[in-house]
């Protein structure tokens, strides 16, 4: 397909996202499954400007004086298609399936900068949402929110149980991949550029044979601080997929018994194969939902990782329809969980033990916010500063948090190149 007629099937899917409200990964299936003429290199273009549009759709609809699914499919091909802003406008000719001829206005839009746009629009943040990312980052504000605008990197964990760092890197080096800046267990495959596709990791032999897993660096790093070590009694309490959890596991060499929770039973079906690949042989995986069981262990845990609901405002990145779908209201929910899942890894961590409080959030309502509201309440726990944590679990020099804060870390693409995480190390008193 030409560069036109991918924009104009991009304004299809758009069209059905924004305005029929499809899911993209549901958009873009449709659309397929409608044109099966359209190749897969075509498929991943298409799904390449969907995703660039969205990541960057307020900033383009101020640039374009428009938000409609034509505006903003044109408006991210510069970008996504690493064309000059002429070769967009020659491409839309209304020829071979490609857009009807830009107007002057579209035409100017393409052309216009950022410089003069308010602070929120040059940060690609929702506007009722910049108040709290100028509190969270001060200065740095825009440039938090432009990183997370843009394309993510993948990266994976290598599983200790089964290779090495150098081993993985090895396997994966047609991919350009290379060691994670921080997690010494970490390997990365840089964000593609233009239509370059991106790798089907979970394709290749290393992934399959168990030797790493697709995780977030962000993520990689909130499991080593949670300092689960050999011979230990650990709790996974949100364990979702199970991606903690397998880390943990490595992190305990096999042995003590980490328990995996969550309460949505659907959530846990991909953690019994993934278990299986990696070789993990001390997870107990319990019933999901099942309360009662749970809380039946008691405190008896060396440490109780919460890797609590959140708005997910850290993986806008990967997740671009998210960021415009948040509402005021969802803060208020995530923040009543949050509230929740804390009070429940309370009554199961044991004295001594250490909670390990996560959320893949950049917001600090649902971060330090509900960090505050939970030590209110529990006094029997405080909070380890994180270069401490830092230097005993991964041995190097700690880098700095995003927000200035030096008791808990805030990761972000712009301050770190991870995705948006927060990670709170509380130990509870042994009295």
């Amino acid at each position: 397909m030409r560069p036109g007629a991918r924009i104009a099937a991009a304004i299809e899917v758009l069209e059905a996202i924004l305005n029929r409200h499809q899911p993209i990964a549901v958009a873009l299936s449709d659309w397929g499954k409608a044109h099966r003429f359209a190749g897969s290199g075509d498929r991943n273009a298409i799904g390449g400007l969907v995703y660039e549009a969205l990541r960057r759709r307020s900033s383009i609809a101020w640039s374009m004086d428009a938000d409609t699914p034509r505006a903003l499919a044109i408006g991210a091909a510069p970008v996504a298609y690493r064309m000059d802003p002429a070769d967009v406008a020659n491409a839309c000719d209304g020829s071979g399936h490609s857009p009807e001829p830009l107007t002057a206005t579209e035409r100017a839009g393409l052309d216009r900068g950022l410089d003069s746009a308010p602070p929120h629009i040059r940060a690609d943040i929702p506007e009722w949402l910049w108040p709290r990312f100028e509190t969270a980052f001060g200065e740095s504000a825009v440039e938090q929110g432009r990183k997370l605008a843009e394309r993510a990197p993948a990266d994976l964990r290598v599983n200790a149980l089964k290779a090495t760092q150098e081993k993985v890197l090895k396997a994966l080096a047609e991919f350009g991949a290379e060691p994670c800046t921080y997690s010494p267990v970490g390997v990365r495959v840089p964000a593609p550029a233009g239509t370059a596709r991106t790798p089907n990791l979970e394709a290749e032999a290393a992934f399959q044979a168990g030797w790493c897993e697709i995780q977030d660096e962000g993520s990689q790093l909130a499991a080593l601080l949670a300092g689960a070590g050999p011979r230990m009694q650990v709790l996974d309490l949100c364990a979702g997929a199970g991606g903690k959890t397998l880390a943990l596991a490595a992190g305990m060499q096999n042995t003590g018994q980490i328990y995996a929770y969550d309460d949505d039973r659907n959530r846990l079906k991909p953690i019994f194969d993934r278990v299986k690949r990696a070789g993990v042989r001390n997870v107990q995986i319990l019933r999901g939902g099942d309360e009662k069981a749970l809380m039946a262990l008691g405190p008896k845990f060396d440490v109780v990782l919460v890797d609590a609901p959140c708005t997910g405002t850290g993986v806008w990145r990967r997740r671009p329809e998210s960021k415009w779908k948040l509402k005021p209201r969802n803060i208020e929910e995530r923040q009543a969980e949050q509230a929740a899942v804390l009070a429940t890894a309370r009554g199961l961590t044991k004295p001594g033990g250490r909670l390990v409080y996560v959320t893949c959030s950049v917001l600090p309502d649902e971060n330090v916010g509900s960090l505050q509201a939970f030590l209110a309440t529990a006094p029997e726990f405080a909070v380890i500063p994180y270069a401490k944590v830092w230097q005993e679990r991964i041995g190097t020099e700690p880098p700095a948090s995003a927000d200035g804060r030096y008791d808990t870390l805030q990761l972000t693409p712009a301050t770190h190149g991870t995705d948006g995480f927060f990670v709170a190390v509380m130990e509870r008193s042994k009295d």
